[in-house]
């Protein structure tokens, strides 16, 4: 039997091992040096932009949102074709979330269907780059500046990807990226946020450690309920030796999502997601099968095809239902038929394994498997 095939899986080499070790036995765990040089190499990989370690990228969409003033009774638009987090946080800080659909190739939030949704309400856009394909940068701020609303990138998918040849992250508003152990790269668990106001930074330092500032004999003084989103100096080790390799992992990515389109099966009628240009850093591949399709669809449900997959040893994930479904926001009155890409999107996605120690011989493998099940 083929060895098990997961839909993701982090490249920890023994270099990165035993830089982790190292700093294990130094004794420094929590926020120190380490953490303070993967700052300033993330900062460095983005231009030159200020960049503040967070323990989720979670926590540091909740903290942009709220040096950004918004809070109850404000809106931020928001695709609702996304994990739940991107939604979650609006709703933490008091706002509401405010739905649009996705363009369905791209996934990406849908502009003209933002515009729409602008009232005298509206505080910001957050998009959310979805798989590493970049939204539209140039069409989003325009808009944005149109409006005067802010911009808060959910950039969890996309550290290394590219618009235009800029790295996202090297332009805009406010910037967050993912290092949950499925992202390109890792921290174990851990985000980033990078911004360019030296006000708005010094809010975050703040929100970050529990609102603690000390003068320069050292008295402190809390000014404001900050949380703790610190990163731990273990993890910024590790996240300093993922930086180096980053541009090579999301390589061979392009390079195995591209040997998808060319090894997928003629039998299979999916819809292949956006290949995008080189600035697509292929955090996900993500086709959709027409599961609940009456009379042309497939003749088993997505639960089925998972298992059967499994039952290769091929796992397959699930990214994402679309968000409005969620009771929880459903709640606010969304409901079926509010966003029909996303929806469609949620009812047939399928994540396909794509991570850099992968093969060119594992892609056909799976392409294989696909069109054997399929024809069942």
């Amino acid at each position: 039997m083929q060895n098990y095939l997961p839909f993701t899986r982090p490249t920890l080499d023994d270099a990165t091992i035993a830089a982790v070790a190292e700093t294990l036995r130094s004794g420094w765990l929590a926020s120190g040096p380490q953490v303070l040089a993967f700052e300033a190499a993330l900062s460095a990989y983005v231009g030159g932009r200020t960049v503040r370690a967070f323990t989720s990228a979670t926590g540091a969409l909740e903290v942009a949102l709220e040096i950004c003033g918004i809070q109850q009774g404000d809106e931020v638009i928001t695709p609702a074709m996304s994990f739940a987090a991107t939604a979650n946080v609006i709703m933490r800080v008091g706002a509401k979330p405010v739905f649009v659909d996705v363009d369905l190739a791209t996934r990406n939030i849908d502009l003209t269907a933002t515009e729409a949704a602008i009232n005298k309400r509206t505080r910001a856009i957050m998009p959310v780059h979805f798989a590493g394909l970049p939204a539209n940068m140039d069409a989003l701020y325009t808009l944005a500046k149109k409006y005067n609303l802010r911009v808060i990138e959910d950039a969890a998918h996309a550290i290394g990807s590219a618009w235009q040849g800029r790295k996202i992250g090297s332009f805009g508003d406010i910037v967050s990226f993912s290092f949950h152990p499925n992202k390109n790269m890792t921290t174990i668990e851990g985000g980033a946020l990078v911004l360019g106001d030296a006000d708005e930074i010094r809010d975050l330092e703040l929100r970050r450690f529990h609102g603690i500032s000390r003068d320069l004999e050292g008295n402190m003084d809390v000014s404001l309920a900050g949380g703790k989103y610190n990163l731990p100096d273990v993890s910024a080790k590790l996240g300093i030796s993922q930086l180096r390799q980053l541009d090579g992992f999301n390589a061979k990515r392009r390079e195995l999502a591209h040997h998808y389109f060319k090894s997928w099966p003629k039998n299979v009628a999916a819809m292949l997601p956006a290949i995008g240009d080189t600035g697509h850093s292929w955090h996900m591949f993500a086709p959709l099968l027409p599961f609940e399709k009456m009379g042309t669809g497939l003749k088993i449900s997505r639960r089925e095809f998972i298992a059967n997959m499994h039952e290769k040893n091929i796992g397959v994930g699930v990214h994402y239902p679309a968000l409005h479904l969620f009771s929880l926001y459903r709640q606010l009155g969304y409901g079926e038929g509010d966003f029909p890409n996303a929806e469609r999107i949620g009812r047939e996605t399928v994540t396909l394994p794509l991570f850099p120690a992968m093969t060119l011989a594992d892609v056909e493998r799976v392409c294989g498997a696909v069109a054997e099940i399929v024809s069942l």
